[in-house]
């Protein structure tokens, strides 16, 4: 304070004298209070220095060129708003508020957003994110579902009022009219889109009716964008159990979020064209299918025909071999039975005596002298009468 002002004030202002003097906490909030009020926030230019990730969460650095320094820090909760962490050496522009660490007395910057020149905050936070999804396996092509060839339900999230919705749309009612579109509304960019977006993600997971998803928004900067690239989006969608179609952007955007999806689509229209087949596409599919299905019926009904005429041949080659060894076992029998035939032995001069009661006379020592018998022939029958009876002596 000048002379003059002192002079003017006399010593009625709190630390005028050693009596009246200020407390150090009183001054350095005092100067806290002055500085904020004297200074808008406002975007500052340098090279970052010294950057330490304390653990409770926040970052401290140091901002400089050629001429000065001055100390900053972004508090955990802001540090959403910021890509990547910066590394040493990168010329950076930082938003924020010129303040005073009153319990230090440190003058300090508070950022609360940052950018590098040549884009490489962004660079690193999307290298940074696709290197923790690759190591997990998020982005390996094997975890990559097939789509559902019909899909009866899609699950659509987007904004409500933006054009991707309308392309979306548009798209599905020409080709697949009796497909059902419900759509899962969020925010696409913003603060808030990560949020909204993983809540959408969320709301089809436990809706467990879509039989596919797609989600993404039209066209727009690198900032509008942004939100796709998000690890945790990324990771709800890897999450999904539905699969998914995303669709970011223009055909040269590509997102963090389309690497994890089932399916990237270049642009929304394209998502929509990939999701489901054309009317007439798919009529010629099933005109295919049902040529392919008569023609293989045919051929395994000519194919069983002649499997049967041959298992008919080889029965009846089979039957007939049967017939002809019961035929020859028969006729073996037969010839044995004749043989053993008493026809057969009359029929070699052999003749059979009874006698008068009927009983067969088979030994000499049945006959009796005198005493009628009957002598039976191969084509007759002989009365006689035994006039003597000579038995053979045993030798």
């Amino acid at each position: 304070m000048s002379m003059d002002l002192f002079e003017e004030l006399g010593d009625s202002f709190p630390g005028a004298t050693p009596a009246s003097a200020l407390p150090v906490g009183t001054l350095t909030y005092a100067a806290k209070e002055i500085l904020e009020g004297a200074f808008v926030p406002v975007w500052v230019r340098g090279e970052v220095t010294d950057f330490k990730a304390h653990r409770n969460g926040h970052w401290y650095f140091c901002l400089r060129d050629a001429q000065a320094q001055i100390k900053c820090v972004v508090w955990s909760r802001d540090k959403m708003r910021i890509p990547a962490s910066p590394d040493d050496g990168m010329q950076v522009t930082a938003f924020g508020q010129l303040t005073v660490y009153a319990a230090r007395g440190d003058m300090q910057f508070v950022v609360k957003r940052m950018e590098a020149e040549g884009d490489g905050l962004r660079r690193k936070a999307l290298e940074l994110t696709r290197s923790r999804l690759e190591a997990d396996g998020l982005l390996a092509p094997e975890r990559k579902r097939a789509l559902p060839r019909h899909p009866r339900t899609i699950a659509v999230i987007t904004s409500p009022d933006g054009a991707a919705l309308h392309d979306i749309v548009a798209v599905l009612k020409k080709r697949a009219p009796g497909v059902r579109v419900v759509v899962i509304p969020a925010a696409v960019q913003g603060e808030t889109a990560p949020d909204e977006l993983c809540a959408a993600l969320d709301r089809a997971a436990r809706w467990h009716s879509a039989d596919l998803l797609i989600i993404g928004r039209g066209g727009g900067g690198r900032d509008d964008l942004w939100a796709f690239n998000e690890e945790r989006v990324a990771r709800a969608l890897a999450a999904s159990p539905i699969p998914s179609i995303s669709a970011v952007g223009h055909e040269i955007d590509i997102s963090i979020c389309d690497l994890v999806a089932d399916l990237r689509a270049p642009t929304p229209s394209a998502a929509a064209e990939a999701a489901v087949r054309d009317a007439a596409e798919t009529s010629a599919h099933l005109r295919s299918l049902n040529g392919r299905l008569l023609g293989a019926g045919q051929g395994r009904l000519h194919d069983a025909r002649i499997q049967l005429s041959n298992h008919a041949a080889s029965m009846r080659g089979s039957s007939e071999l049967r017939v002809e060894r019961a035929r020859a076992r028969l006729n073996n029998a037969a010839g044995t039975l004749q043989a053993l035939s008493p026809l057969a032995t009359m029929s070699r001069g052999f003749a059979v005596a009874r006698g008068a009661d009927g009983s067969t006379l088979g030994s000499a020592t049945r006959f009796v002298e005198g005493a009628p018998f009957e002598l039976l022939l191969r084509d007759g029958r002989v009365d006689a009468l035994a006039r003597a009876v000579t038995l053979q002596e045993a030798e």
